[in-house]
C-alpha cells in the first residue's frame, strides 16, 4: 500500500488589526547578522505602516540567525515584497516574502515509530 502524501498547501499569516485594516506578516531572510530591528523598520517603512519587527536569535547563544518577521499593512507588505525581494541590504541579497505557517516537526530524533 502506498503511503499517503501530506497536503502541501501553505497558509500565510494575515490578520485584521484593531483599526480593521488587513495586516500581513513578512519573512525577511538572509539579513546581515548586525542588522537591528530599527534598521529593518527603517527599510520597510517607506513601503507602508510597520506594526512590529522581530529578529530571530539562536536560543542557546543569543546570536542573530539572519532572518526575521515584520507585521505591516497588506498594501505595504505587497509593495515591500515587490521592491525588496532580491535587494542588496548591508552587502547581502535579502529575501522578502509573505510568511508561511510553520510546518509541524517530525518525531524527535531517535523516536521513529516505524522501526521494530
Amino acid at each position: 500500500m502506498r503511503p499517503q502524501i501530506a497536503s502541501t498547501s501553505t497558509k500565510t499569516y494575515s490578520e485584521t488589526d484593531a483599526k480593521g485594516i488587513m495586516a500581513k506578516t513578512l519573512y525577511i531572510g538572509n539579513l546581515p547578522f548586525d542588522t537591528t530591528e530599527d534598521d529593518l523598520r527603517q527599510l520597510l517603512e517607506s513601503h507602508g505602516a510597520v506594526e512590529s519587527v522581530k529578529l530571530i536569535t539562536d536560543r542557546h547563544t543569543g546570536r542573530p540567525r539572519g532572518f526575521g518577521f515584520v507585521d505591516m499593512d497588506s498594501a505595504g507588505a505587497d509593495a515591500a515584497i515587490s521592491a525588496l525581494d532580491g535587494h542588496d541590504f548591508g552587502g547581502r541579497t535579502i529575501r522578502v516574502s509573505e510568511a508561511r505557517e510553520r510546518q509541524p516537526a517530525g518525531p524527535p530524533r531517535g523516536e521513529r515509530g516505524d522501526r521494530i
